[in-house]
């Protein structure tokens, strides 16, 4: 490669670069919420290319609809649809008594102390987390299990669907 060759190399990246500085200059006078007469767009100035958008309620905030509740859910569950979408988790949970996979099994977990399988080697997060399993603890786990007990070694990102949950728990319920 000789001189010339470096200097074309050098001379496109210098055009590709001010080509770049030309586009960013363009955007901020396209898009800049300054405008000749209108103010810097601080404190509630107008702004040249912006719209206000009315909305109703106090001070501007509607009420978010809550769904169901966790009691509505559960009293609703399905344990058939649970024990399908439970499928997911028999790959390291089995529902046998004493027969543990890489997670400990789940027959009669439902109000079950957490972290008390004999035999099973649990996390420190989870053997000094205390309490017993019951459906609204079972519930918050399933729903994020690294959320609810920091430290746990699960590595199941849980179960978003509040309806799955609760199918899972009235499963794991009818295992007793």
């Amino acid at each position: 490669m000789d001189s010339m060759e470096l200097t074309k190399i050098g001379g496109a990246l210098c055009g590709a670069l001010l080509t770049c500085l030309l586009f960013v200059w363009a955007a901020e006078v396209i898009y800049s919420t300054r405008h000749a007469g209108h103010g810097d767009g601080h404190g509630g100035e107008k702004y040249a290319w912006a719209y206000p958008i009315e909305v109703e309620g106090p001070d501007g905030v509607e009420e978010v609809e809550q769904g169901p509740t966790f009691e509505e859910l559960f009293a609703a569950a399905d344990a058939a649809r649970g024990e399908r979408i439970f499928n997911k988790c028999k790959s390291c949970h089995s529902v046998v008594a004493g027969e543990n996979g890489a997670g400990p099994y789940v027959a009669q977990v439902v109000g079950r102390p957490v972290g008390s399988v004999d035999g099973f080697n649990y996390s420190g997060a989870m053997a000094e987390f205390g309490g017993n399993w019951t459906p609204e603890n079972l519930d918050a786990f399933l729903e994020n299990p690294r959320g609810y007990i920091a430290g746990t070694s699960m590595g199941f990102s849980g179960l978003k669907k509040p309806e799955d949950r609760v199918n899972v728990i009235a499963y794991l319920q009818s295992l007793q």
